[in-house]
């Protein structure tokens, strides 16, 4: 089956892009914005509207495969790409990308997504949200043609065997931490709340006294809304940096005060994401190793999680080769082809290291649907319950597609 057109198409992502380092300077809110102007490049304000692109192929049996063009929130920050604008990458498409596609048959996905993965035009790799839309619809593609779910796809290329399970699901709250954490709750979500601390007088405390009370609170909530003893949910807790920053990147003091918050925690399993963030891959990796090494001595079950400079799958792998975390944030925009999404997940449980298949809640639903048939044929240790910050409706799409995959499957292996 061949692609008889390529079709893009502008879209709105379901949050928006933040300037990190202008907020990490201190920008004070103002409702929902942020006052002050931005300092990363191509910003034009702190926060703006997420944007997001349709690649649609129309193929010739007259189904149409779809995948999402998105980037993460932070764009621009921690070594990733430039934030991406539909309106500019939509007249690129039309120009380099259209007649690459237009008339091809329909191949293996692998093949095809690393075509367009090692493309250069000008000088240049395409943006990683383009690669992530790209191959996106080829997937889907190689799916309507193959008459198979998008898992099945990827399990009959990477010779994987798709276990009939449930991958965890992480539920983040955004800033409201409270609201959205009962409602994680009453439904049940494996891991929360993710909690959004990512700064020091609102969120953190200068001692880190205002993230150990919200710990305090976060169990004694889930013990007393949880209609059953049996749930248990693993608590995770994005700080982006910030511990480091009110304990001068001291290695040993850090360590303590997360031995301090593993109290805090009480019998359920606490990790931390992003406890500091130096600027440098290099630096950022020795950082991690450090705590990692100081927590493990002191017999700490904390989890470390590294998200920021662990971008692309040659990231993935140094950070995991060093041992320098118990967990990696694989964050699927930043990937570029979802083909590294799969490679990243299976490169880290070869090793022993925990693989986050994360994101941004600045996705789509048709991308977010997409990276659960790869976590469900992967088996990463947990996903984002993704796009947007309102928790219910990433939720929702997470979940109910995972849902449908694996009843599908079941149908098919007769059980």
């Amino acid at each position: 089956m061949k692609i008889l057109k390529a079709v893009f198409s502008p879209g709105t992502s379901a949050f928006f892009f933040d300037d990190q380092r202008a907020i990490k300077n201190g920008a004070a809110h103002d409702g929902f914005v942020y006052r002050g102007k931005p300092v990363t490049p191509g910003f034009t304000s702190i926060r703006q509207a997420g944007q997001s692109l349709s690649v649609n192929l129309l193929l010739e049996d007259g189904s149409v495969a779809v995948g999402d063009c998105a980037a993460v929130q932070y764009s621009g920050a921690g070594g990733r790409d430039p934030l991406f604008l539909a309106g500019e990458y939509i007249p690129f498409l039309e120009r380099h990308i259209k007649t690459r596609l237009e008339g091809r048959t329909i191949g293996p996905f692998r093949a095809m997504a690393g075509e367009f993965e090692a493309l250069e035009i000008e000088g240049r790799r395409l943006h990683t949200a383009v690669r992530y839309g790209l191959s996106q619809a080829l997937l889907h593609a190689r799916a309507l043609e193959r008459r198979l779910l998008m898992a099945e796809v990827v399990a009959e290329e990477y010779g994987l065997t798709i276990a009939l399970k449930r991958v965890p699901i992480f539920g983040q709250s955004g800033d409201n931490r409270y609201e959205n954490t009962d409602k994680m709750i009453l439904k049940g979500v494996d891991v929360l709340p993710h909690a959004l601390i990512n700064t020091i007088d609102e969120k953190l405390g200068r001692h880190g006294e205002l993230l150990a009370e919200y710990i305090r609170w976060l169990v004694g909530r889930i013990r007393t809304l949880r209609t059953s003893e049996s749930y248990h949910p693993a608590l995770h807790i994005d700080v982006y940096g910030t511990i480091g920053t009110i304990f001068d990147l001291k290695t040993a003091d850090i360590a303590d005060y997360l031995a301090r918050l593993e109290k805090d925690a009480g019998d359920f399993e606490l990790s931390i994401e992003g406890p500091v963030d130096v600027e440098e891959k290099g630096r950022q990796i020795e950082a991690l190793k450090g705590i990692t090494d100081a927590l493990r001595a002191k017999g700490s079950r904390v989890k470390i999680v590294a998200d920021e400079w662990c971008n692309t799958l040659e990231d993935i792998r140094e950070f995991t080769d060093a041992r320098c975390c118990h967990m990696v944030q694989i964050k699927t925009p930043d990937l570029g082809g979802i083909q590294n999404i799969v490679e990243s997940v299976l490169y880290c449980k070869a090793r022993g290291m925990e693989a986050y298949q994360g994101g941004t809640c600045n996705e789509t639903d048709v991308s977010a649907r997409t990276c659960v048939h790869v976590a469900v044929a992967a088996r990463a240790e947990r996903m984002l319950a993704k796009p947007g910050m309102g928790f219910d409706e990433g939720f929702t799409i997470v979940k109910n597609e995972m849902e449908r995959i694996l009843a599908v499957l079941k149908a098919k292996r007769g059980e």
